[in-house]
């Protein structure tokens, strides 16, 4: 495998370097962006919507409007045909995302593939047939998506409608149509539809507000959220990834011996990319796919897990970038193999070395791109030196008021190992402004200033001739905290790797939009607007933190602040049905009583089922590895690793016994990180004396480390 790796690494950098020396040998203009015209070639939108629209009579305006899908959706139909039989493709689908499809739903997306085509049986001809109609709206069988008692077995339409806020994809011979999926009484059974809800709350309630500050929001294409996903990952050895039954089955190790080196002398985070291994060609080929789709996968880099990775690209409002996002985590897992990778999308795959996030930047702006978290911009915008401080008043009152709601949103099952492990902050929901606004906004909360926000800036000086002074920020970065203001936008730095973000981004909208609405009720009703914002800073100042999250004396001075903090994922989940929540994501238009309480029951079935694999591979793990190497070696603790099995078998029947979704979710979580935890040290125990060749199990060191297990040069390779 690692032959064939290189070969596969060896290919892609000859190719780099002949376009690199036809580009040199050729005649262009300098800098020429020539080698990249495929960009958003495979993606309906911009100049490719463009150029098929107008041979139809039709111009790429269109597609800014929704009701298209009323009056044009023939028109576009036909456009889209030609697009994609010019690129290949004869085939369509409507592209959805089911509930709880992390950690085991490759691409975590559901669709049902038809060919564009229609066949006379007497003639046996064949011709292309797509119209709006097939486009814009479609059904399928929703029996077998997780809907939490949302629907009845015998009520098993599944309906899907385009959303027009993200354009049609199209890979291979298929064009992918992001579409929303509901039950035949419009209940949401997908990710997107509750999202799609709570931009129209926030665009509405913000717009609201906005027109108290001094623009009407409406006037400039009304207000949407941007987010940007910084996707980290793990790229192992595919040949050892296939010796580990739990990372093919789970995505993580249950059990496993630290390597004798580790990630303590932070020596790969952002080290050369070397071409001696596949990781950097694999990492190319994924930017390439991405960028044919137009998903401008600007970034890479290793991160501070050996074998850890990451892309990140631009930003761009959520429903797309999370759209793009389901696709770069499945293009990574399928170009991976190609240069005899696997690739780890789960939080926490191998213990005592960091895991892997997806840092969720959010920002709100106007659709024609004024920042709302930009002081400078906003308050122009507006005329309103104070636009910006009742814009912030409104967002602390929200992250203290729904912090639970923002843990809840992080509870991927992966996130158990990875929150408050000095990797990722911890389940205590603060948000970190820097001092510089922090002083700005507790004086204007205490009326002892006046005058607009405006940023502060420092000089570097290094005191050598060679590099001149320069200006950074007046606030350093606080990668401690979960919800930290990074200028013009909030990182949500919790969330975890493998999760769609719908989500995070459904709550991030939704309490912002309540808040923004109750400020414009007061405001209405004849209030001052400084007024209403000084009022929730004072109530809700606590929530504000700009130290060590990490430090558990600061953890606690939190708790005993009253800021919101459920260290049990199951617990977080549970929230989603309190009164208060029930009350907001009704009010808000979002989702209903019965939806929030389905999905309470599908996060957490999801919770239990993933345990319940990773018992059941620790099980066999034990049974059909562990215990033989053992015998024959005949060291180690063979009677713990017999009584173990029991344990965990009995444990995996108490979860199937358990009344609710809920109590089983809660005795998963115990086996999890107590049982499992406890058994994981009887088998690591028996790794560390079992001779090396007589342990079949693929070890964290064969596992980890890329650099140090280089095949053949490329100089043998190419001979």
């Amino acid at each position: 495998v690692t032959m064939l790796a290189n070969r596969f690494a060896a290919k892609a950098l000859a190719r780099r370097a002949f376009l690199s020396n036809s580009a040199i040998g050729g005649v262009r203009g300098m800098a020429s962006t020539e080698a990249y015209d495929d960009y958003g070639k495979h993606i309906f939108t911009g100049k490719v919507a463009e150029s098929y629209l107008q041979k139809h009579g039709a111009s790429g305006d269109i597609l800014k409007d929704p009701s298209w899908t009323k009056n044009h959706a023939d028109v576009v139909a036909a456009a889209v045909l030609d697009w994609a039989v010019d690129n290949g493709a004869n085939t369509f689908c409507h592209w959805f995302q089911p509930m709880a499809s992390s950690g085991v739903r490759h691409g975590q997306t559901g669709q049902v593939q038809n060919m564009m085509m229609k066949f006379d049986r007497d003639t046996n001809e064949v011709a292309f047939d797509f119209k709006g109609k097939d486009l814009i709206k479609g059904e399928t069988d929703g029996s077998s998506y997780p809907n939490g008692g949302l629907r009845g077995t015998h009520c098993a339409g599944g309906y899907l409608a385009i959303d027009t806020s993200s354009p049609i994809f199209l890979r291979g011979d298929t064009i992918f149509v992001p579409s929303a999926f509901v039950s035949y009484y419009g209940n949401a059974l997908d990710e997107k539809t509750p999202l799609l809800r709570a931009n129209a709350a926030l665009d509405k309630q913000g717009t609201r507000l906005l027109k108290h500050l001094g623009l009407d929001a409406s006037e400039h294409g009304g207000l949407v959220t941007n987010i940007g996903l910084e996707q980290e990952i793990f790229l192992i050895p595919r040949d050892q990834y296939y010796r580990r039954p739990d990372l093919q089955l789970t995505g993580r190790t249950v059990i496993g011996r630290d390597a004798p080196r580790g990630q303590e002398m932070c020596d790969h985070y952002m080290a050369p990319l070397s071409s001696a291994t596949p990781a950097l060609a694999c990492m190319q080929e994924i930017q390439e796919e991405c960028w044919k789709m137009g998903i401008p996968l600007k970034t890479r880099h290793r991160e501070v897990a050996p074998n850890q990775f990451e892309f990140a690209p631009l930003f761009g409002t959520n429903t797309t970038q999370i759209d793009q996002n389901m696709w770069v985590m499945q293009i990574i897992e399928e170009v991976a193999p190609r240069h005899g990778l696997a690739a780890l999308l789960q939080e926490k795959p191998f213990n005592e070395v960091n895991g892997s996030g997806k840092h969720n930047n959010w920002s709100i702006a106007t659709a024609d791109g004024t920042q709302l978290l930009l002081p400078k911009a906003i308050n122009a915008a507006t005329n309103n030196e104070y636009a910006f401080p009742v814009i912030m008043a409104a967002l602390v009152a929200a992250i203290d008021e729904h912090g639970d709601l923002m843990r809840m949103a992080i509870s991927s099952p992966g996130n158990d190992f990875r929150l408050g492990a000095c990797e990722a902050p911890p389940a205590i929901v603060s948000t970190y402004l820097g001092e510089d606004m922090t002083f700005y906004l507790e004086h204007f909360k205490d009326g002892k200033g006046t005058g607009e926000y405006v940023p502060g800036v420092k000089t570097l000086d290094l005191g050598v001739k060679e590099i001149l002074p320069f200006e950074v920020p007046a606030e350093d970065r606080n990668r401690t905290s979960p919800f930290p203001y990074g200028g013009a936008r909030f990182e949500f730095r919790a969330v975890g790797s493998s999760q769609n973000v719908s989500m995070v981004n459904t709550v991030l909208n939704t309490i912002a939009a309540e808040k923004f609405g109750e400020f414009a009720d007061r405001i209405d009703a004849g209030e001052d607007p400084l007024d209403v914002a000084k009022e929730a800073l004072n109530r809700h100042w606590r929530v504000i933190f700009n130290g060590n999250n990490y430090d558990e004396e600061m953890q606690q001075m939190l708790t005993d602040r009253g800021v919101w903090r459920i260290d049990s994922g199951v617990e977080a989940i549970h929230t989603l049905t309190s009164e208060k929540n029930i009350n907001l994501f009704e009010k808000m238009g979002v989702m209903s009583k019965e939806e929030c309480e389905s999905r309470e029951v599908v996060l957490h079935d999801h919770y239990a089922g993933t345990v319940e694999m990773e018992a059941k591979c620790l099980i066999d793990m034990i049974n059909q590895h562990i215990i033989p190497s053992v015998k024959k070696a005949g060291v180690g603790p063979l009677a713990e690793l017999e009584a173990a099995v029991g344990t965990i078998s009995e444990a995996v029947s108490g979860i199937h016994g358990a009344g609710s979704s809920y109590e089983a979710a809660q005795l998963a979580r115990v086996l999890r990180l107590e049982t499992m935890v406890d058994i994981r040290a009887t088998c690591d125990a028996a790794e560390e004396v079992v001779p090396a060749d007589l342990w079949t199990l693929a070890t964290y060191k064969e596992l980890l480390f890329l650099d140090s297990h280089v095949g053949p040069g490329m100089e043998e390779l190419y001979e």
